[in-house]
């Protein structure tokens, strides 16, 4: 754990669409625990996905947070030093940690064509979970020995497109002490399979880039929704199998609609940019949300 330096929390919005009133909770509860550890707060741009991802939802993202009362440090408006703060500047990070697992024999190439693939590079919301792997490309330990050994990584192998998995260890317990939820125990092949770190597309997986981004920005606790408790058992174990000081973790209550639901960026009329057209403040969006 990183235990015993400055406070640096962290806001990691992706621009694919507007932010909405969830966002904002899950931020404030970030925003207000840096400022109560006398810390620093960063700005970090997640816009891996190029599909999906908008100039004018980053120039949105940055004036919705600043209307709505967050204030960082550090981040793609305002530099710092240990930018860049966009993740598509940050490729060569990524590619190193990638040759790091496999050099180690962590990681091994998959030729499988899966939707869970295509989605990696968004955070794995609850219910919205990647089936486990059923290990049709899974080597043995001898032969992940093997590849180690081998040629650097690719995302073309005998002619075919690949992509890079990491090998969880078969039933082993990842613990952890959430700051919001408690403890947490998941176990690496029951409750998630080997998962996604790059895809054919030469992009980093979620996994791989927050890990990297968070270590290299010397992020001390990362806050975000409870719906991403599962995602902290695998970042666990690349924070290991990179050799890289895990920071504290807080899960926060997400906030739901009427059903119960998880609010998502198709939910218009949640978004901070049409509460603030109705009129609304900052001040009453926030009116009853606890102290974090």
């Amino acid at each position: 754990m990183v235990q015993d330096l400055p406070y640096r929390g962290r806001l990691a919005p992706s621009p694919t669409g507007l932010l909405h009133l969830g966002h904002a909770r899950t931020f404030w509860v970030a925003q207000q625990r840096a400022q109560a550890a006398g810390g620093t707060l960063v700005l970090r741009n997640e816009d891996l996905d190029a599909a999906r991802c908008k100039p004018q939802f980053v120039a949105a993202m940055v004036e919705d947070l600043r209307w709505f009362g967050f204030r960082w440090a550090e981040g793609p408006d305002c530099g710092g030093l240990l930018g860049p703060y966009a993740q598509s500047e940050r490729h060569s990070f990524y590619l190193a940690a990638l040759e790091k697992l496999r050099a180690a024999g962590f990681i091994y190439p998959c030729f499988c064509s899966r939707r869970d693939v295509l989605r990696s590079l968004q955070a794995p919301h609850a219910g919205e979970e990647e089936p486990i792997y059923p290990g049709t490309c899974r080597p043995d330990p001898r032969e992940l020995e093997r590849m180690a050994r081998g040629v650097p990584c690719s995302t073309v192998l005998a002619g075919k497109p690949v992509t890079w998995r990491f090998r969880v260890p078969e039933d082993e317990a990842v613990s952890f002490v959430d700051g919001g939820c408690g403890p947490q125990t998941f176990v690496a092949g029951k409750d998630f399979g080997d998962f996604v770190v790059w895809r054919q597309d030469g992009l980093p997986a979620y996994q791989l880039a927050v890990v990297v981004d968070d270590c290299a920005m010397g992020i001390t606790e990362v806050v975000r929704g409870e719906d991403l408790l599962k995602s902290t058992a695998r970042q666990i174990l690349l924070y290991c199998a990179l050799g890289l000081k895990e920071p504290r973790f807080y899960h926060c209550q997400l906030v739901t609609d009427s059903s119960g639901r998880r609010l998502a960026k198709r939910d218009d009329a949640m978004s901070l940019r049409a509460l603030r057209g109705q009129g609304l403040t900052p001040e009453q969006l926030r009116k009853g949300w606890p102290e974090s």
